[in-house]
This record gives structure tokens, sequence and C-alpha cells, in this order.
């Protein structure tokens, strides 16, 4: 136990809330937790500020649930932590999607004619600034701590990810009646946020339901997380998460106008089964290892799935991405775009709309330097050439 708290000591984790973070090292989560919750309520940032202010004030905000670590990779004390910021178990699939995308290594490329290069991609006919999009999040009470209403969290990641050229997301969560889901939607429309809706594997009737009050808030896409099926034994009493089977994927994608794409494919057979149903597109995912403990990472399978795929959906792709470099590797494994959750949650909590517009315009402008220093001009340019993958065997 001395060598956790020498850990935290040496990274001068908490800022300021030291108090906290030695209860919590010393075993007391209880005592930490009542200590945040009789603390006076710390409002976000807001205005002109750094990244690393933001990054101060959402700890502040977020412990203990979140400690915003200074590199956030399974291995704080969130392990274990669901609800919270954590991955199931030992977190070792949390850990795998970090060690799996760090293992991706970028081919330096000086030779070539990029000065300027474009990193603005397509989303089903609505053009973004770059691949990446806020992962649908819901929780802000059992997750995130309840320092931020619902209406404050949508405008923060809505509207910053929307200043910053991007989309936002808004997000049907298993433990959220569906007031609050119906609540999140209204503030999309009022403020007419460009966004996806991401949606829990309940009752067909339950998500086809739920589909339609989002196709009525005017948002680019949905989709589906059929990973969250393995919260089924702990599902908040009187709702319903499931697995589905092929003929219930296709009586989704049948159910509605807009793009619909599965998320939580992590094997090449699945992503088949996906495009024989008919989905618009799939999201490779463990759920940030909340889900299933002890998956592999998104990065080791990625490429195979990939290649499964050969162009005949769009694929997404999440797992710890924090930098434009992140980014890069995601797209020259094939992925046409990307999923950030954590990090947006984290940036929200922060400084709001503010907060979340500086943490993707740096992950853009980290993305446009990688782009030169691998010679790509486009999102487009950005190839399997650009980086060396470790070999994996599923």
């Amino acid at each position: 136990m001395e060598t956790r708290k020498m850990f935290f000591s040496r990274r001068n984790l908490l800022k300021g809330s030291a108090a906290s973070l030695a209860a919590t090292a010393l075993g007391s989560s209880s005592t930490a937790f009542a200590q945040q919750s009789s603390a006076p309520t710390i409002r976000p940032l807001t205005g002109k500020m750094t990244y690393e202010e933001v990054r101060n004030r959402a700890r502040e905000m977020m412990i203990p649930r979140c400690y915003v670590c200074p590199e956030c990779n399974g291995r704080g004390p969130c392990v274990g932590q669901v609800p919270g910021f954590g991955g199931m178990g030992a977190s070792r699939g949390f850990q795998a999607n970090y060690d799996s995308l760090a293992a991706v290594q970028l081919n330096s490329r000086v030779v070539h004619s990029v000065h300027v290069p474009d990193t603005s991609i397509d989303f089903f006919g609505t053009k973004i600034s770059m691949p990446v999009i806020a992962a649908p999040t819901g929780g802000t009470t059992y997750n995130m701590g309840g320092k931020l209403t619902e209406e404050e969290f949508v405008n923060a990641i809505c509207g910053g990810c929307n200043k910053a050229g991007t989309l936002g997301a808004v997000a049907d969560g298993i433990g959220d009646p569906l007031l609050v889901y119906e609540k999140r939607l209204q503030t999309l429309k009022e403020h007419g946020y460009k966004a996806i809706v991401g949606l829990k594997p309940r009752l067909q009737k339950d998500i086809i339901e739920r589909m339609r009050l989002a196709e009525e808030a005017g948002i680019i896409a949905l989709t589906i997380d059929l990973d969250s099926a393995g919260r089924a034994a702990r599902a908040t009493k009187g709702q319903t998460v499931e697995p589905k089977t092929f003929e219930q994927l296709k009586e989704l994608v049948k159910a509605s106008k807009l793009p619909l794409l599965f998320k939580g494919i992590m094997t090449p057979d699945e992503a088949e089964l996906c495009i024989n149903a008919g989905a618009a597109g799939i999201v490779v995912s463990n759920h940030g290892g909340r889900t299933l403990a002890d998956t592999p990472g998104t990065a080791a399978v990625l490429p195979r799935i990939v290649d499964k795929v050969n162009g005949r959906c769009f694929v997404m792709v999440d797992g710890t991405l924090a930098r434009g470099t992140d980014v890069e590797k995601y797209v020259a494994m094939g992925a046409n775009c990307t999923l950030a959750g954590r990090h947006f949650v984290r940036a929200a909590h922060g400084g709001l709309a503010d907060g979340v517009a500086l943490f993707a315009n740096k992950m853009k402008n980290e993305l446009a330097v990688a782009m030169v220093l691998t010679g790509a001009q486009t999102v487009k340019d950005i190839n399997r050439s650009m980086v060396v993958i470790p070999d994996y065997k599923a």
C-alpha cells in the first residue's frame, strides 16, 4: 500500500485534493466519496484556459469517479470501478486498448510536398473537421459523479464538439429512465446541435421507440451498443438489455431511415453478420473494457476486421483515444472515423463547451502535424504503409 501512495505522490495527481486521494490510496474509498460529496460544488472553468487548467478542474469535479490521471491507461485507482470510469475485473480490457494502440508506431516521412493537410472527412453526408466524434456517454449521476446536470453535460459535449467542427453525442444510459433520454434529446434539439445518438440493446420495441425520438431531434446517425448486453444481469430494475439475433439486427436496420452502426464488434465474423443485416457501419469496440473483462484491445483486432469488411460498410473504432497520433494510427489501420469517450467527458467537466472544444482542437492540430510528418495530404491518403503494426493472432 505504501508503494501505491508513492505512485500518486510522484505524479501530483490531486493538485489540491490530496486528502481525498490519500483516503482512497489507504483503501477508505467510502470515506473519500463522503468527503467529496459533502464539499461545495465546484463549477467548471469557462472562457480562455489551458488544457492543463481544464484537466485540473475536471479532477476536482470528478474524484472519486475519475482521478484524471496523467496517462489514462486503466492502471490508476479506477481499476474495476464500474459504474465509474474503470474497466471490468482487473481492467485488463481497458489496459489492452491502451497497450495495443501504444504498440502501433508511425513511420516518419519527410521527403514529400505535404505542407497544410486537410483533416476533414465526410460522415454520412455531413462534413466534419476531423475523423473524431464524441462517443455516446451516459450516466452523469452514476458514472461521472453528478456534478453536471444533464443539460450542462449535453451542452458541453455537443456544443464544444460543434465549435470544433465535429459531432457531439447523446446517450441512452442503461441506468437512465426514458424521461432522462428525452431530456437529453430535447436539449440537443433546442440548440440545433449536430450529433449522433447511442442506444442500448433493450427490447426491440424500446429501441425502436428511442429511434423515433432521435429522428425527431434531427440527429445524424445511430449506434447500438450491442456489447452492453453483458450488463443484462445487473440492468436497472424494470429495464432489459439483451443480445441480438441476426433477424433482430435486420429488424432494427429497417426500423429507421437514419444510418445505423452496430457497436461492440470485435471479430471479423460478427462484422460480416452486421453487413449482411444491412448496417450502415460498425464500431470496433470493447466498450472501453467496461463490459467483458480480459478482451483484446481494439487496435489489435481492427486490421483483420477491416480486411473482412473490405469497404462494404463504414468502420469506426474507439479505445483510449487521446491524441492526434492515436487518430492517425486507427485510420491507417483502416477505420473511417473514431470515437473518443473518457477524454471528452473530462474536458466537459473541466471546462464545459470551451473545454471540449479545446480538447477537440488539440487533437485536430496533433493529427495535422502527424499527417505532415507521415506524408498524408488528406485523411484518405492515410494508409497502412504509415504504421508498424505488431502481429496479432486471434
